[in-house]
C-alpha cells in the first residue's frame, strides 16, 4: 500500500483565518490544503488577493491543491463563464493546482440527455481556460438525489468525450460515493479524495446532508476505510482531504486535536 498523504480542507475549520487555517494543517504534519470560495469573511470572500494567499501558503510551506468551487459548473452561462475565469486567474495566480467542480443540486438539469449535453458543453468551455493557466478541473459528482451529476461514469463519459483526460480528474467523494450507491471507483481518473463520516444511527442514506458530516471515526456508517482500501488498492496515490461540514466538527475547541484522532484511526485502520 502506497503512504497515505492526508490534506486538509478549509471547511474543516471555517473559523479559522487563512494564516491559521495553515498553521493548523502544518501543526498535524500535512503540507495540502484546500482554501474555498464560500466562508464569508474569509479568504477568498474577503477580498484577500492571490498575492496575499501566495505570501501565506510560502511562509507555512503549504501545497494548495485546490480551490473549492466553481458551483452549477454544469449550467454553462455567461455568467458562469465569468465566474470561471475569475476563479481559475485567482487558482493560477496563487499557486492552486487544482479547481474544484461542483455540479447544479437542485432538481434541474436531471433528464436523460439533457444533463449529459449540460456537462459536455461545459467541460468543452472550461477545457482550454483551464489549460491556459495549467489548472486541472477537479469534476465531483453528488450522490444527493436531487443533483444533476450523480454518476462517476457519467463524468468520465463526458470527461472523455470532450478529450479531456488531460484537463480532468474526479473527486472521490466518500459521503457522495455511498449516497450515489455507484459501485464502480475510475481510481485511475480520481485526482483527489474528500472523506468524511456520518455516525447518527437514525437517519436514512436518502436523508443524509452536508451538515451530518463529521470526522471519520470507528462509528462510520459511510465505509470510509473500505472506500480508501480499495481506491488504494486499484492505484490511487493522491491525498486524502479532511471535509467536514458539521456544526459538531466545527465548533470543537481543539481542532488539531479532533482532526489527529482521526488521522491515527485512520491509520490504524487502513
Amino acid at each position: 500500500m502506497p503512504p497515505l498523504t492526508f490534506a486538509l480542507n478549509h471547511m474543516t475549520a471555517p473559523a479559522l483565518t487563512l494564516d491559521a487555517f495553515f498553521a493548523l494543517a502544518v501543526s498535524l504534519g500535512m503540507t495540502a490544503v484546500e482554501i474555498r470560495n464560500d466562508l464569508d469573511g474569509n479568504a477568498i470572500l474577503d477580498g484577500t488577493t492571490p498575492a496575499e494567499v501566495t505570501a501565506l501558503a510560502e511562509r507555512h510551506s503549504v501545497t494548495i491543491i485546490s480551490i473549492n468551487a466553481l458551483q452549477r459548473f454544469n449550467e454553462w452561462t455567461p455568467a458562469r463563464a465569468t465566474e470561471a475565469s475569475e476563479l481559475i486567474d485567482f487558482a493560477s495566480a496563487c499557486g492552486a493546482r487544482a479547481l474544484v467542480l461542483v455540479p447544479k443540486n437542485d432538481g434541474t438539469g436531471q433528464a436523460d440527455g439533457e444533463r449529459q449535453a449540460n456537462l459536455r458543453e461545459a467541460l468543452a468551455a472550461l477545457k482550454p481556460l483551464l489549460d491556459a493557466a495549467g489548472i486541472i478541473g477537479l469534476v465531483e459528482p453528488l450522490g444527493f438525489e436531487i443533483c444533476s451529476l450523480r454518476s462517476k461514469r457519467e463524468a468520465v463519459e463526458a470527461i472523455k468525450a470532450v478529450g479531456g483526460e488531460r484537463t480532468f480528474r474526479l473527486v472521490h467523494d466518500t459521503f457522495h460515493h455511498h449516497l450515489a450507491g455507484e459501485p464502480e471507483l475510475f481510481a485511475d481518473h480520481t485526482g483527489l479524495v474528500h472523506i468524511s463520516g456520518v455516525e447518527d444511527p437514525a437517519v436514512a442514506i436518502s436523508d443524509m446532508r452536508d451538515g451530518h458530516r463529521v470526522l471519520v471515526g470507528p462509528s462510520d456508517r459511510l465505509g470510509n476505510t473500505t472506500q480508501i482500501k480499495a481506491l488504494l488498492a486499484a492505484g490511487y496515490a493522491g491525498p486524502l482531504s479532511f471535509e467536514p461540514f458539521s456544526p459538531a466538527v466545527h465548533d470543537v475547541a481543539d481542532p488539531r486535536a479532533a482532526v489527529a484522532e482521526s488521522v491515527a484511526f485512520l491509520l490504524e485502520s487502513l
